[in-house]
């Protein structure tokens, strides 16, 4: 038998993932790898026209002097007697884009597999054949090169936002006009007496109102002028003035009214 694959990895690549076991088990298609096995062993299910048989078995993968690769696999039916071997020949060659696998060969088989049409055969060995090329090259490990030589992305830069110039803005879009605060925020003797000194500077700081309210509307909310506080000596005594008055009234008569009866 004689089978080609196009692989789009480099030869040296798919050198590197022959080499490692791991990786062979990992490409070959449909394989559950048994555990504390030789390094690629396990039952592998093989479909071939309306039927599948499972095998179970191992394969292995070694380098010649020549640079290609010795493919030697032997396994047995799980539910039956008969049995595959198979030994090939794989050899890697430089192509545009990539390399070709080209796989070299012969195979012998008994039990159920012999039963079946020679061509279905022929088909299912080239189709797991050429899945097994593809994936070896998806194990390919990546050049060091490239890796390192793989540009980092940087962060694009935020534009800064410009801030426009009063002198740009119309004219009912400025809230001052030039020269509303030259001479500072001094009282000019308007606010109310006992205002506190932050409400004439709330006064002139007013924006939206006009210059009339401004100047004769007094402050409100928490500039608001404080109201004085009331006397307290002053409310005492008119509270005592009026009954002691009367007091002293009423006594007043009593008495003038004792006077006059005794003359």
């Amino acid at each position: 038998m004689e089978h080609e694959v196009f692989v789009p990895v480099a030869v040296e690549r798919l050198r590197e993932a022959l080499a490692d076991p791991a990786r062979v088990a990992r490409a070959l298609p449909g394989l559950q790898q048994d555990e504390e096995a030789p390094p690629v062993a396990g039952r592998l299910k093989v479909r071939i026209g309306g039927h599948s048989i499972t095998y179970r078995g191992t394969l292995a993968v070694s380098a010649r002097d020549d640079g290609s690769y010795a493919i030697e696999a032997d396994a047995t039916e799980s539910r039956g007697s008969g049995s595959v071997k198979l030994a090939l020949t794989l050899s890697l060659g430089p192509a545009e884009g990539g390399t070709t696998a080209t796989f070299t060969g012969t195979a012998s088989a008994d039990g159920r597999i012999a039963d079946l049409p020679a061509e279905e055969v022929a088909t299912a060995t080239t189709r797991l054949l050429t899945r097994f090329a593809e994936h070896l090259g998806d194990e390919a490990p990546e050049p060091e090169s490239s890796r390192e030589s793989e540009p980092v992305p940087t962060p694009a830069p935020v534009p800064e936002e410009e801030t426009p110039s009063l002198d740009d803005l119309p004219a009912s879009a400025v809230p001052f006009a030039e020269g509303d605060f030259e001479g500072g925020f001094e009282d000019d003797g308007t606010s109310p007496p006992g205002a506190p000194a932050e409400a004439a500077h709330a006064r002139r700081t007013m924006i939206g109102r006009s210059a009339e309210e401004v100047d004769h509307a007094p402050p409100r909310g928490r500039y608001a002028p404080v109201p004085a506080p009331e006397s307290a000596g002053t409310g005492a005594a008119l509270r005592w003035a009026a009954p002691a008055a009367a007091f002293a009234l009423a006594s007043a008569i009593v008495v003038g009214r004792a006077l006059r009866k005794r003359h």
